[in-house]
C-alpha cells in the first residue's frame, strides 16, 4: 500500500512540473524596443521569438529569429503558439492587422514621448503578470532622469549648448520638433537647432545647418571614418562652432538614442555627459 502511494505521490509530482512547465506564457517580440523591455523586466525563457534586429541584451542574440523588422514569418510566428505578439509603429502595421486577423494577441507599443515609453512599460508589466518589476524599471528610468535635470535646471538659458543631431548622412537627416530624440535631447539641456522642422524626422539643410551654427554635433550613428573629417569635408562647414571646437561625436551608441526602451535613462545621460563634459559625469 505505501508503494501504491509513494508512486502517486510522485506521479502527482510529475504531472504537477509538467502541468506548470505547459502553462508557461509565450511571448513574441517583433521590435528591439519591447525585446528590452521584456528582457528588464524579468522575462527569458517565457520569451521564445524575436526579430533578426534583436540585439540587445545579448540573451535576445540566442532566441529564435521571426525575420525581419518589417517583413516578420507569419506564418513561423503562428507555429509558436505566443501567448502575445508584441509590436511597434507604423512600419508594422501591416503585420499588426495579419496577427489579429489571424487571432493573436497583439501589443503595440509606439510610444512618441518619455511618459508614452512608461506607460507602455507597465502595460507590458500587467500583460506579462510583471507588474511590479516593471514598477521599478520606470522607478529607475524615472530617477536617472530627474538626476539630469537637477543639475540642468541651474543652466542659463543662453549658455545652454546648441546642437545638431545628424540622423543620417545621405541625406542629410535630422530629428526635429515631436520627435523622441528631441525630447531627450531637450531634457539633457540641449537646444535643437532643428526644433522648427514640421516632421519629428525630415531632411535637413547643410546650408541651414551652417546658418544656425551648432555647438555640438551629434552623429545619431556609427561611422567608420573620423566623425569630424566626415563633417569637415562638406562645403563651409569648417565655419561651424562644433567643428571649430572639436565637439563632433558619434560614439554614442544609436540604440540609446533611437530605440525607446529601458536604456533611455542612460541615453540622457550620455547625451548630458557630451553636451557638459565638466560636469556632466557629477550626474551619474
Amino acid at each position: 500500500m505505501k508503494k501504491i502511494l509513494a508512486t502517486a505521490f510522485i506521479f502527482f509530482l510529475l504531472s504537477s512540473v509538467a502541468a506548470s512547465q505547459e502553462q508557461k506564457p509565450r511571448y513574441i517580440s517583433l521590435a528591439p524596443s519591447t525585446t528590452e523591455i521584456l528582457f528588464a523586466i524579468g522575462l527569458d525563457d517565457e520569451i521564445v521569438g524575436v526579430s533578426t534586429y534583436c540585439n540587445y541584451p545579448s540573451q535576445a542574440l540566442k532566441k529564435e529569429k521571426m525575420g525581419e523588422f518589417s517583413h516578420p514569418n507569419i506564418e513561423k510566428i503562428v507555429s509558436l503558439k505566443p501567448d502575445y505578439v508584441f509590436c511597434t509603429g507604423l512600419e508594422q502595421a501591416q503585420t499588426i492587422t495579419e496577427l489579429k486577423r489571424l487571432g493573436l494577441k497583439v501589443y503595440v507599443a509606439d510610444p512618441a514621448t518619455v511618459e508614452d515609453l512608461l506607460i507602455s512599460i507597465v502595460d507590458i508589466g500587467k500583460i506579462t503578470n510583471k507588474e511590479y518589476k516593471a514598477q521599478i524599471v520606470v522607478k529607475q528610468i524615472i530617477d536617472m532622469i530627474d538626476a539630469v535635470r537637477e543639475k540642468v535646471v541651474f543652466i542659463p538659458q543662453e549658455k545652454k549648448v546648441k546642437v545638431f543631431i545628424e540622423i543620417w548622412h545621405d541625406p542629410l537627416t535630422t530629428a526635429g520638433l515631436g520627435s523622441y530624440v528631441d525630447e531627450l535631447l531637450n531634457i539633457a539641456g540641449g537646444i535643437n537647432i532643428a526644433n522648427d522642422t514640421k516632421r519629428p524626422f525630415s531632411v535637413f539643410s547643410p546650408e541651414e545647418v551652417i546658418n544656425r551654427n551648432p555647438d555640438c554635433i551629434i552623429m545619431a550613428y556609427m561611422d567608420k571614418t573620423a566623425p569630424v573629417k566626415a563633417v569637415t569635408d562638406r562645403f563651409a562647414w569648417g565655419t561651424i562652432n562644433a567643428i571649430k571646437n572639436n565637439r563632433v561625436y558619434n560614439d554614442i551608441n544609436p540604440d540609446l538614442l533611437l530605440r525607446p526602451g529601458p536604456r533611455i535613462g542612460q541615453a540622457v545621460l550620455e547625451l548630458y555627459k557630451h553636451l557638459y563634459p565638466d560636469n556632466g559625469s557629477k550626474a551619474s
